[in-house]
This record gives C-alpha cells, sequence and structure tokens, in this order.
C-alpha cells in the first residue's frame, strides 16, 4: 500500500505524531521482496517510542478515552509474549480523538506494544491491570 503512493507515510506520521505528541519517525524494509514490489531502504511504516511522562499520558488517554470508543468493546486479549511485554491491535485510528474523522483518507491500523519491566506474564498482567487495561477474561488471581 505505503510502496504505490508515499503520501500514506506522511499522513500516517501526522496522526501519529498527533495522536501520541510525540515526533513519529517512519521505518524502512531492511531487504527486496519482489512480490510486493518493496526495495531496500524503502519507508514502511511509522512508529514512535514513548518514554515517562508521554508514555503516561498515552496510556491513560487511551484506556479512558480511546479503548471504550471501539464499537462492541469487551476488552482487550490478555496475551503476552512470555517475557512480561504485551501488544495490542487497533484496527483503526479514527478511536482517538485527537484524529479528526472529516480530514482521514484511509483507515489506518496500529500496534501498540507495552515494554514493561516485569520478568514473568504474571507480573506484567498485574501490572497493566493496574493502569487500568481492560483484559477480556481476567485471570484468576
Amino acid at each position: 500500500m505505503a510502496v504505490a503512493d508515499k503520501k500514506i507515510i506522511e499522513v500516517a506520521i501526522n496522526e501519529l505524531t498527533a495522536i501520541t505528541g510525540q515526533k513519529a519517525v517512519a521505518t524502512v524494509s531492511r531487504k527486496d521482496i519482489a512480490n510486493f514490489k518493496l526495495r531496500k531502504k524503502m519507508p514502511i511504516g511509522v512508529m514512535v517510542t514513548l518514554r515517562r511522562e508521554r508514555m503516561y499520558e498515552f496510556l491513560e488517554r487511551l484506556v479512558r478515552v480511546a479503548l471504550p470508543r471501539i464499537r462492541d468493546f469487551k476488552g482487550v486479549e490478555s496475551k503476552f509474549d512470555g517475557r512480561g511485554n504485551y501488544t495490542l491491535g487497533i484496527q483503526e485510528q479514527i478511536i482517538f480523538p485527537e484524529i479528526n474523522i472529516d480530514s482521514i483518507t484511509r483507515i489506518l491500523g496500529m500496534n501498540i506494544t507495552f515494554v514493561t519491566s516485569a520478568q514473568t506474564d504474571e507480573e506484567g498482567y498485574a501490572l497493566l491491570k493496574e493502569f487500568g487495561l481492560p483484559f477480556k477474561n481476567a485471570k484468576k488471581d
């Protein structure tokens, strides 16, 4: 998608910057893949790393404002990576109030990864649960 239209990356950078409050950067491909018309070092995605105050601010806005705006929301999956880190996939960026629905040209999804200092999934789950992340199937304590 972004290979054919360079403007998609610019739009994604602007939207992610608006959502997080920190400048987003483009990610580039590491190798050529002919089937996807992809060349090495072509911009193919956008990312931002949040730490300290901005991270906590984003987490609070995610939990209190954005997640409740998802249609038929029943909570997030409680699947961790085995080391206490958690990744959450979001299908559409319009759940964030910073995005003006009239100005979007296409629906973009995103992955949000919480890298915690927890050593185990149980510790990571407990930490994110305390931060207010609404898990679907609550684990037995």
